[in-house]
């Protein structure tokens, strides 16, 4: 990559190093940066699901630097996220984001018990959650009780890891029931992947597709199909299942064909030219899932796509200034605004950010697997 990511990543690490501790001092799990101060999420409290990766970003500058104060904020927010177990009610299939990155981060860090137990707690939740036609249940409304949506690849993760972890075959099984029915039914012949499909509960029969965080139904949300590629490649590392690898390599080639030629990405690769919505979130993962595919497959050309991606993040979407929090500017949460933040800076977009980075750098702690 033209960018020298060792440098880059340095001073993300020192920026971090000098705008974490306000996160510790307001006493907050943050959401967004962009200002002078993080801001929590906007819905569900301490229970959306973004919760994990502030954590996650600590875990990964703690294992880079060996600067303990890493590890002491990452335990802060590990500690307000296990306290979401007590209240349970805004819990859903995203355990896996929250958990992983958190509690299993700090197990696979550190060795720390109580870190694992928690952990094998929100794989034994998350697998609470599928439904035996075939799914894993996305959300808690009762009106969709038969929604699965393709962000739920990423969290089969804490699935195959609690499979590992204690020998018992059932949590990955049903991670490849799930994965099985999202390349069945997400996945387009074109390669690109939709963002909401709705089950009878009963049967497993698909009854429709919904359009989601992306511009309409039928089109393309560029971090769905971050998701489905990088998903895809984890679910083949995890499992050595050809099907996987060949689903995450289409994925790939849709997105690849879709990148712009300043290296950002749209938040949907079908949009109108007008308003511009970018959303770097998923250039930023989609990096690291063709990092992950580059290393599976041995292909040059991921890993290209990928520093390709990366080099148009630090070119033009990237403060690297101790002026305000956060890294990534332009990260987008949903194309039709949701109040979740358009155009801003999102901590999820600097986790994947700086987890490419390190990927870059041969240093990834790997907290996916």
């Amino acid at each position: 990559m033209r960018n020298n990511a060792s440098e880059v990543f340095n001073r993300a690490l020192e920026k971090y190093r000098a705008t974490a501790p306000l996160a510790a001092s307001e006493g907050v799990l943050p959401y967004r940066g962009g200002g002078k101060g993080w801001m929590a999420s906007p819905f569900d409290g301490n229970g959306w699901w973004t919760g994990g990766f502030w954590p996650g970003i600590m875990w990964q500058l703690w294992s880079a630097s060996g600067d303990d104060f890493f590890r002491t904020e990452a335990r802060r927010a590990e500690a307000i996220l296990v306290d979401e177990f007590r209240r349970f009610h805004a819990l859903n299939h995203d355990m896996g984001f929250m958990y992983l990155l958190s509690c299993g981060a700090d197990y696979k860090l550190t060795g720390d018990g109580q870190a694992r137990t928690d952990a094998l707690h929100a794989a034994s939740l998350l697998m609470g959650r599928f439904n035996p036609a075939g799914y894993i249940r996305a959300w808690n409304e009762p009106e969709r009780v038969g929604y699965a949506i393709i962000d739920c690849l990423m969290n089969l993760s804490l699935l195959f890891w609690a499979s590992r972890e204690t020998g018992d075959p059932r949590f990955a099984g049903v991670a490849r029931i799930h994965a099985d029915t999202t390349l069945r039914h997400f996945l387009r012949p074109d390669g690109s992947v939709c963002h909401i499909v709705e089950f009878d509960p009963a049967t497993g029969e698909e009854l429709r597709e919904h359009a989601g965080q992306g511009y309409a139904l039928g089109t393309a949300w560029s971090r769905g199909q971050a998701w489905g590629l990088y998903g895809f490649a984890i679910a083949h590392a995890c499992t050595k299942q050809a099907r996987y690898l060949e689903a995450s390599r289409r994925v790939a080639d849709f997105f690849v064909d879709h990148i712009r030629p300043d290296g950002l990405t749209d938040c949907d690769f079908l949009q109108p030219a007008s308003p511009e919505r970018i959303d770097n979130i998923a250039g930023a993962c989609a990096a690291c899932g063709l990092l992950e595919l580059a290393g599976l497959t041995g292909e040059a050309k991921y890993r290209a796509a990928a520093e390709a991606l990366l080099d148009g993040l630090i070119d033009h979407c990237c403060d690297l200034s101790k002026d305000s929090c956060g890294i990534l500017t332009h990260c987008t949460a949903s194309y039709h605004d949701d109040a979740a933040g358009v155009h801003t800076n999102i901590v999820y977009g600097d986790f994947f950010f700086l987890e490419a980075l390190l990927r870059v750098m041969g240093k990834s702690p790997d907290l996916w697997k």
